[in-house]
Protein backbone atom coordinates (compact mmCIF):
# COMPACT_ATOMS: atom_id res chain seq x y z
CA UNK A 1 0.00 0.00 0.00
CA UNK A 2 2.47 2.37 0.64
CA UNK A 3 4.29 1.92 -2.30
CA UNK A 4 1.55 2.32 -4.54
CA UNK A 5 0.40 5.64 -1.94
CA UNK A 6 4.15 6.95 -3.00
CA UNK A 7 3.30 6.19 -7.21
CA UNK A 8 0.47 8.00 -6.94
CA UNK A 9 1.72 10.90 -5.90
CA UNK A 10 4.29 11.67 -7.52
CA UNK A 11 2.63 12.98 -10.54
CA UNK A 12 1.27 15.15 -8.17
CA UNK A 13 4.74 16.54 -6.89
CA UNK A 14 5.90 17.42 -10.68
CA UNK A 15 2.75 19.08 -11.64
CA UNK A 16 3.10 21.65 -8.43
CA UNK A 17 6.83 22.16 -9.56
CA UNK A 18 5.95 23.04 -13.03
CA UNK A 19 3.52 25.38 -11.25
CA UNK A 20 5.68 27.05 -8.86
CA UNK A 21 8.48 27.56 -11.08
CA UNK A 22 5.83 29.82 -13.15
CA UNK A 23 5.57 31.95 -9.91
CA UNK A 24 9.36 33.34 -10.79
CA UNK A 25 8.32 34.92 -14.11
CA UNK A 26 8.17 38.90 -14.04
CA UNK A 27 5.58 38.49 -16.65
CA UNK A 28 1.85 37.77 -16.80
CA UNK A 29 0.55 37.82 -20.32
CA UNK A 30 0.51 39.34 -23.48
CA UNK A 31 -2.37 40.86 -25.06
CA UNK A 32 -2.43 43.88 -28.26
CA UNK A 33 1.62 43.66 -29.04
CA UNK A 34 2.10 44.62 -25.15
CA UNK A 35 3.70 42.46 -22.49
CA UNK A 36 1.58 42.51 -19.36
CA UNK A 37 3.84 42.46 -16.27
CA UNK A 38 2.56 40.68 -13.20
CA UNK A 39 2.68 44.46 -11.06
CA UNK A 40 0.07 45.72 -13.30
CA UNK A 41 3.21 47.40 -15.31
CA UNK A 42 2.87 47.24 -19.18
CA UNK A 43 5.68 47.07 -21.79
CA UNK A 44 5.79 47.78 -25.51
CA UNK A 45 9.25 45.85 -27.46
CA UNK A 46 10.82 47.16 -30.60
CA UNK A 47 13.35 45.57 -32.48
CA UNK A 48 15.63 48.07 -34.38
CA UNK A 49 18.17 47.61 -36.86
CA UNK A 50 22.43 48.27 -36.92
CA UNK A 51 24.54 50.93 -38.67
CA UNK A 52 27.64 50.47 -39.62
CA UNK A 53 28.94 54.02 -38.07
CA UNK A 54 31.92 53.56 -39.21
CA UNK A 55 31.49 54.02 -43.18
CA UNK A 56 30.10 56.76 -42.75
CA UNK A 57 31.15 60.09 -43.72
CA UNK A 58 32.02 62.97 -40.55
CA UNK A 59 28.89 64.72 -41.29
CA UNK A 60 27.13 61.52 -41.36
CA UNK A 61 28.49 60.61 -37.83
CA UNK A 62 28.12 63.82 -35.92
CA UNK A 63 24.34 64.01 -37.65
CA UNK A 64 23.96 60.68 -36.23
CA UNK A 65 25.35 61.44 -32.50
CA UNK A 66 23.28 64.81 -32.34
CA UNK A 67 19.82 63.08 -33.37
CA UNK A 68 20.63 60.31 -30.65
CA UNK A 69 21.70 63.03 -27.99
CA UNK A 70 17.80 64.22 -28.92
CA UNK A 71 16.78 61.00 -28.34
CA UNK A 72 18.07 60.61 -24.85
CA UNK A 73 17.19 64.02 -23.74
CA UNK A 74 13.43 63.97 -24.92
CA UNK A 75 13.08 60.48 -22.99
CA UNK A 76 11.09 61.67 -19.29
CA UNK A 77 10.66 58.20 -18.58
CA UNK A 78 13.10 54.84 -17.81
CA UNK A 79 13.84 53.09 -21.04
CA UNK A 80 15.78 49.37 -21.94
CA UNK A 81 18.30 49.28 -24.67
CA UNK A 82 19.19 45.36 -24.98
CA UNK A 83 21.17 43.41 -27.22
CA UNK A 84 20.69 39.66 -27.28
CA UNK A 85 23.36 37.20 -29.13
CA UNK A 86 22.52 33.79 -30.27
CA UNK A 87 23.88 30.93 -32.70
CA UNK A 88 22.98 32.28 -36.23
CA UNK A 89 20.12 30.50 -37.25
CA UNK A 90 19.29 30.14 -40.83
CA UNK A 91 16.78 26.71 -40.73
CA UNK A 92 14.35 29.07 -42.86
CA UNK A 93 16.93 30.08 -45.37
CA UNK A 94 18.40 26.58 -46.07
CA UNK A 95 14.36 25.86 -46.26
CA UNK A 96 14.25 28.45 -49.11
CA UNK A 97 17.32 27.17 -50.73
CA UNK A 98 15.92 23.56 -50.73
CA UNK A 99 12.26 24.30 -52.55
CA UNK A 100 14.06 26.35 -55.34
CA UNK A 101 16.26 23.68 -55.92
CA UNK A 102 12.81 21.28 -56.55
CA UNK A 103 12.03 23.37 -58.80
CA UNK A 104 14.84 23.39 -60.72
CA UNK A 105 15.49 21.49 -63.82
CA UNK A 106 19.05 21.53 -64.63
CA UNK A 107 21.13 18.46 -62.78
CA UNK A 108 24.10 20.05 -62.82
CA UNK A 109 22.56 23.53 -61.36
CA UNK A 110 20.90 20.98 -59.37
CA UNK A 111 23.72 19.53 -57.62
CA UNK A 112 25.53 22.83 -57.46
CA UNK A 113 23.12 24.23 -55.41
CA UNK A 114 23.13 21.01 -53.03
CA UNK A 115 27.27 21.18 -52.21
CA UNK A 116 26.34 25.09 -51.49
CA UNK A 117 23.51 24.28 -49.10
CA UNK A 118 25.48 21.50 -47.60
CA UNK A 119 28.56 23.61 -47.24
CA UNK A 120 26.60 26.52 -45.32
CA UNK A 121 24.92 23.85 -42.86
CA UNK A 122 28.57 22.93 -42.21
CA UNK A 123 29.85 26.04 -42.05
CA UNK A 124 27.05 27.32 -39.65
CA UNK A 125 27.53 24.19 -37.41
CA UNK A 126 31.36 24.11 -36.73
CA UNK A 127 31.90 27.83 -36.71
CA UNK A 128 30.13 29.96 -33.82
CA UNK A 129 28.34 31.96 -36.34
CA UNK A 130 26.50 34.38 -33.96
CA UNK A 131 24.07 37.08 -34.47
CA UNK A 132 23.07 40.02 -33.16
CA UNK A 133 19.53 41.40 -32.24
CA UNK A 134 18.68 45.26 -30.32
CA UNK A 135 15.87 45.93 -28.80
CA UNK A 136 14.38 49.02 -27.22
CA UNK A 137 11.62 48.15 -24.27
CA UNK A 138 9.67 51.11 -23.50
CA UNK A 139 7.62 50.64 -20.34
CA UNK A 140 4.45 51.76 -18.36
CA UNK A 141 3.70 51.69 -14.87
CA UNK A 142 0.24 52.27 -12.50
CA UNK A 143 0.87 54.76 -10.00
CA UNK A 144 0.59 52.00 -7.35
CA UNK A 145 3.80 50.41 -9.30
CA UNK A 146 5.56 53.20 -8.96
CA UNK A 147 4.74 53.96 -4.96
CA UNK A 148 6.17 50.71 -3.59
CA UNK A 149 9.41 51.13 -1.74
CA UNK A 150 12.21 49.97 -2.97
CA UNK A 151 13.01 46.48 -0.54
CA UNK A 152 9.33 45.66 -1.88
CA UNK A 153 9.80 45.98 -5.26
CA UNK A 154 13.17 43.69 -4.77
CA UNK A 155 10.72 41.13 -2.81
CA UNK A 156 8.35 41.29 -5.90
CA UNK A 157 11.40 40.83 -8.36
CA UNK A 158 12.09 37.81 -6.44
CA UNK A 159 9.32 36.30 -6.21
CA UNK A 160 6.31 37.61 -8.57
CA UNK A 161 3.06 36.24 -6.54
CA UNK A 162 0.19 36.47 -8.91
CA UNK A 163 -3.57 36.63 -7.15
CA UNK A 164 -7.06 36.73 -9.01
CA UNK A 165 -7.24 40.36 -7.45
CA UNK A 166 -4.03 41.41 -9.55
CA UNK A 167 -5.61 39.74 -12.71
CA UNK A 168 -9.04 42.25 -12.30
CA UNK A 169 -6.96 45.06 -11.07
CA UNK A 170 -4.76 44.87 -14.21
CA UNK A 171 -7.65 44.33 -16.71
CA UNK A 172 -9.40 47.55 -15.16
CA UNK A 173 -6.25 49.51 -15.46
CA UNK A 174 -4.92 47.93 -19.26
CA UNK A 175 -6.72 50.15 -21.39
CA UNK A 176 -5.53 54.08 -19.48
CA UNK A 177 -1.91 52.89 -19.46
CA UNK A 178 -2.24 51.82 -23.18
CA UNK A 179 -2.99 55.25 -23.90
CA UNK A 180 0.15 56.17 -22.44
CA UNK A 181 2.45 53.38 -23.67
CA UNK A 182 1.41 54.10 -27.40
CA UNK A 183 2.07 57.83 -26.75
CA UNK A 184 5.67 57.02 -25.66
CA UNK A 185 6.29 54.25 -28.21
CA UNK A 186 5.44 56.97 -30.87
CA UNK A 187 8.24 59.48 -29.60
CA UNK A 188 10.63 57.03 -29.32
CA UNK A 189 9.95 55.85 -32.58
CA UNK A 190 10.11 59.10 -34.47
CA UNK A 191 13.38 59.74 -32.54
CA UNK A 192 15.25 56.31 -33.52
CA UNK A 193 14.14 56.54 -36.67
CA UNK A 194 15.87 60.05 -37.38
CA UNK A 195 18.74 58.85 -36.57
CA UNK A 196 18.90 56.49 -39.46
CA UNK A 197 17.82 53.62 -37.66
CA UNK A 198 15.04 51.11 -38.82
CA UNK A 199 12.46 50.01 -36.05
CA UNK A 200 9.10 47.99 -35.65
CA UNK A 201 6.74 46.70 -32.85
CA UNK A 202 7.04 43.47 -32.40
CA UNK A 203 3.58 41.85 -32.46
CA UNK A 204 1.84 39.91 -29.90
CA UNK A 205 3.26 36.60 -32.05
CA UNK A 206 6.80 38.06 -32.25
CA UNK A 207 7.23 38.68 -28.62
CA UNK A 208 5.96 35.22 -27.43
CA UNK A 209 8.22 34.00 -29.73
CA UNK A 210 10.68 35.79 -28.68
CA UNK A 211 10.31 34.72 -24.85
CA UNK A 212 10.00 31.26 -25.95
CA UNK A 213 14.15 31.33 -27.86
CA UNK A 214 14.87 33.05 -24.22
CA UNK A 215 13.69 30.50 -21.86
CA UNK A 216 14.30 27.46 -24.56
CA UNK A 217 17.78 28.42 -26.24
CA UNK A 218 18.29 24.62 -27.07
CA UNK A 219 15.14 23.42 -27.71
CA UNK A 220 14.56 26.73 -29.92
CA UNK A 221 16.80 25.36 -32.54
CA UNK A 222 15.56 22.10 -33.18
CA UNK A 223 11.52 22.47 -32.39
CA UNK A 224 10.00 25.84 -33.89
CA UNK A 225 7.12 27.58 -32.30
CA UNK A 226 3.84 26.04 -33.85
CA UNK A 227 1.42 29.55 -35.14
CA UNK A 228 -0.13 31.30 -32.27
CA UNK A 229 -3.52 30.34 -33.69
CA UNK A 230 -2.32 26.20 -32.91
CA UNK A 231 -0.55 26.64 -29.67
CA UNK A 232 -1.89 25.55 -26.50
CA UNK A 233 -3.11 28.90 -24.46
CA UNK A 234 -3.60 30.08 -21.40
CA UNK A 235 -6.53 32.19 -21.97
CA UNK A 236 -8.22 35.28 -19.92
CA UNK A 237 -10.90 37.87 -21.81
CA UNK A 238 -7.45 40.20 -21.46
CA UNK A 239 -5.00 38.55 -20.98
CA UNK A 240 -2.74 35.74 -23.42
CA UNK A 241 0.38 33.27 -22.68
CA UNK A 242 1.41 30.33 -24.14
CA UNK A 243 1.42 27.63 -21.63
CA UNK A 244 3.95 24.28 -21.63
CA UNK A 245 0.95 22.06 -21.64
CA UNK A 246 2.24 19.99 -24.63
Amino acid sequence: MKTKQKQSQAPRSVKNKAVSTQQYLQFAGVRDDTLILKNGGIRAVFEVSSINFSLKSEDEQNAIINSYQKFLNSLHFPTQILIRSRKLDIDNYIEDLKRRMKSLSNDLLKNQMAEYIEYIQKLVEYSDIMEKRFFVVVPANPPRAEKKSLFSKFLAYIRPEDTVLNIITRRKEFKQLKKELDSRCHGVQTALENCSLSIKRLSTKEIIELFYQVYNPQLARTQKMAPLEELSVAEGPEEYLVSDEN
